[in-house]
């Protein structure tokens, strides 16, 4: 009876994505073809490995986890529901790791104590050594490691981003749950409070279940998208609510939206912290819905959220945009001269606004000999400290780190790259100051 129960249960969480699937198999071909991946390292449950590495591979390209829904493999959502995500993989050229569960029911374990704890032997485990062999082979940008799924593989992608928020910089979840949401002690996979959206606690109890996934952490949490319908009879919408809770509190943050738009199709975005493409965490509340997500549209939304539509700066030039106000990181009228000053600007293709970041740590601006570094002034090392170009000499105020939550910080000082009081308008200033995981201090390359 229990096997029949999970089969069951796996035909009613798949069904409505599968009929979504059915709907975008239209799709050109891509070029390139998914393999299977074997020994690929620590494995306890026994996943299966895919992988899809476009014909042209970025120079350092991201690297998207891509989750399969409760009953559904690999080659359902390359071949179906996951098309876009292939289709802009060939155009950015970033690589995509496909977990499989080779359990009868075909869902992830999202459930057991093994589960929910970092390291702990269930598949979140596998996945895991997944990403570690791809890192090991291809030039990644660790910047740009992030993970999606869908249903049961959304309810993964919420764990994942709990357990390893030093790996992951952002995650899209399609109808989901909170993580730790569907914990069990009992040996089931399923939790029937989590998904009728009765398991409902304060922000700080999800913020601390997290915690309690990787004790002793204490750096910084991935940026969370959240999409849910409304009408979801399955994983019931209040779930959406519950993920909200949990990735504000984990950023951060309280429950009063910086921003909220009625989108086009009953579509309502609630953004807290950051208001940009790249919010903080961002929800997507899309009415008279069931458990049928992903939409037409929705793909270019989640692409755009976890930076998958642009090179990282390395290997080539790229722009540095706020992810405040969109604009980019500029030499005012393209001078060369030492001193001058940064500021923001509308995107262009000037090469005032083409930075590399280099193996050496620097952040230079044009090439030959006007090539300059991003300078922190007078190797500054306090508040408003003045960011500048200079001739590049190796110093530690024109090396910086760029970290998972897109902040840009001075080696020398460890203050973000931030542009001065919040502005969005053309020429408004950048410094250095304490980092504060404000939009202002946000950057994304293109």
């Amino acid at each position: 009876m229990k096997r029949t129960f999970r089969a069951a249960l796996a035909a009613a969480l798949s069904l409505p994505l599968i009929i979504g699937t059915l709907l975008l198999t239209a799709q050109p071909a891509a070029a390139a073809t998914m393999n299977r991946v074997t020994n690929f390292g620590t494995n306890p449950t026994n996943l299966n490995m895919y992988l899809y590495v476009p014909d042209t591979v970025a120079a350092e390209p991201a690297l998207l986890v891509l989750n399969h829904y409760c009953g559904g493999t690999a080659g359902a959502v390359f071949n179906s529901i996951g098309r876009d995500f292939v289709a802009a993989a060939d155009r950015y050229g970033y690589i995509i790791v496909l977990p499989e569960v080779t359990r009868q029911e075909g869902c992830f374990d999202v459930a057991t104590p093994a589960a929910l704890t970092r390291n702990g032997g269930s598949d979140s485990t596998g996945i895991m050594s997944m990403v570690g062999w791809v890192r090991q082979r291809y030039n990644v940008d660790a910047d740009r490691i992030v993970v999606s799924g869908f249903s049961s593989g959304a309810m993964m992608t919420n764990v994942l981003a709990a357990e390893y928020p030093d790996v992951f910089s952002a995650a899209s979840s399609f109808s989901g749950v909170a993580a730790g949401c569907f914990a069990t002690n009992n040996g089931s996979l399923w939790n029937s409070q989590c998904s009728g959206g009765n398991l409902i606690k304060t922000p700080q109890q999800w913020g601390d279940q997290v915690r309690a996934m990787y004790p002793g952490y204490a750096g910084e949490y991935p940026r969370m998208q959240v999409w849910h319908g409304t009408e979801d009879d399955i994983l019931r919408y209040p779930n959406f609510g519950e993920q909200i809770k949990e990735w504000t509190n984990l950023n951060g943050l309280n429950q009063t939206p910086s921003s909220t738009e009625n989108l086009a199709g009953g579509w309502v975005r609630t953004r807290y912290g950051a208001t940009g493409t790249q919010a903080t965490v961002e929800g997507m509340s899309i009415a008279g819905y069931g458990h049928s997500l992903p939409l037409t549209g929705m793909f270019a939304n989640a692409i755009a959220f976890l930076g998958l539509d642009g090179g990282a700066p390395g290997g080539g030039s790229g722009t540095l945009r706020s992810a405040a106000s969109n604009k980019c990181l500029d030499v005012p009228n393209q001078s060369t001269a030492n001193g001058a000053r940064t500021q923001i600007w509308d995107c262009w293709t000037g090469a005032n606004q083409q930075w590399t970041a280099t193996a050496a740590g620097e952040l230079s601006v044009y090439s030959g000999g006007n090539r300059k570094c991003l300078d922190a002034s007078g190797n500054g090392s306090a508040n408003g400290t003045p960011v500048i170009i200079w001739s590049c000499h190796g110093g530690a105020n024109q090396k910086w780190n760029r970290n998972a939550n897109g902040s840009i910080t001075n080696a020398a000082s460890g203050l973000c790259l931030d542009v001065t009081g919040a502005g969005t308008a053309n020429g408004a200033l950048v410094q250095l100051w304490t980092c504060n995981g404000q939009s202002n201090q946000r950057w994304t390359a293109g």
